[in-house]
């Protein structure tokens, strides 16, 4: 499977955010205006949710020093494939993507199992920010601005039972409005996986928000997973589904593609995938290629957590 890599994007080319979303409307009202009629997906319109403001605790800075990635580059250009193999396309394809009413389950090794309704799992932690890098295996990287709370702390209030080593992550399943779902590029729903101590970190995050506004559709929402240290395929969106398990848990492109996205996936730019470098990445709105940081730059946080392991072998 050929991925595509991302075009040279000049800041000068970067639309407000402000215009960007007009443009939407416009579009779909001169539409509207030539067909005569509505279709379908256009009598829903977005999701009021869109743009909604989100208050934050704490910020914290996990990116010292770096240029945040502006939000239209950033919610523009996503790997979304249950809605387009097209990065440039998901946002359009979501557009009326529904996101209430959404529940979250959690199942499996825990004492605590529990079907949460996504508002009221926003209550339940006060919500952070915490401006992350985010490295993708095609070699383009972002940083941006995410909100959410510590995975760990929901997992320990849903108390682990004993034998619990692995958590288990869902995306919904829905063809009708995930209209990639419909294709057998992958197989459906999209699952992901972490080691306990992993997901136990605090850097690793549920996310449901990014630059101070809850998340957009395209990015992941109503929530997501974030785990700065590893590639994008790992931070799975529109989560359903949360599974204590103990042994570790069969996930999407591990499955389909062993050889080029490993369990692990942690950021490590001496271990090439098989088709390019990762040594090297383009940040997305920059044309000028960086070096590729070991852990994508959190190895004295999370180094030790691979104490004694072979990072080639356990790619």
């Amino acid at each position: 499977m050929l991925i595509k890599r991302p075009p040279d994007i000049k800041n000068s080319e970067i639309t407000d955010k402000e215009l960007y979303m007009n443009r939407r409307q416009f579009i779909t009202s001169a539409a509207l205006a030539i067909a005569g009629f509505m279709s379908p997906s256009l009598l829903h319109p977005p999701d009021a949710r869109a743009g909604q403001k989100l208050s934050v605790s704490k910020k914290g800075l996990f990116a010292p020093g770096e240029k945040l990635t502006s939000y239209t580059d950033a919610t523009g250009y996503n790997n979304f494939y249950e809605f387009s193999t097209d990065k440039l396309g998901v946002a359009d394809t979501a557009r009326n993507f529904k996101t209430r009413p959404w529940t979250v389950s959690v199942e499996g090794l825990v004492k605590k199992p529990k079907v949460y309704d996504i508002d009221e799992l926003m209550k339940m932690f006060p919500l952070e920010e915490r401006i992350y890098r985010f490295r993708c295996v095609e070699a383009w990287s972002m940083v941006i601005p995410w909100i959410g709370f510590p995975l760990g702390e929901f997992i320990r209030r849903c108390d682990p039972a004993p034998g619990a080593k692995y958590v288990e992550f869902t995306t919904l399943l829905d063809p009708k409005q995930m209209p990639g779902q419909r294709q057998e590029l992958l197989e459906w729903p999209y699952r992901e996986g972490l080691r306990m101590d992993e997901a136990m970190h605090p850097l690793t995050l549920l996310a449901v928000g990014m630059y101070g506004e809850v998340l957009p559709n395209q990015s992941g929402a109503p929530i997501r997973l974030v785990v700065p240290w590893k590639y994008g395929f790992k931070n799975i969106k529109s989560i359903v589904r949360i599974r204590l398990i103990g042994e570790i848990p069969v996930t999407t492109w591990s499955k389909a593609i062993p050889d080029e996205y490993g369990f692990y996936a942690n950021i490590n730019p001496r271990v090439s995938h098989p088709r390019w470098s990762q040594a090297r990445e383009r940040r997305v709105g920059e044309s000028i290629k960086r070096e590729t940081l070991m852990f994508n730059g959190y190895t004295e946080q999370v180094e030790k957590l691979y104490t004694g392991m072979d990072l080639k072998k356990f790619f």
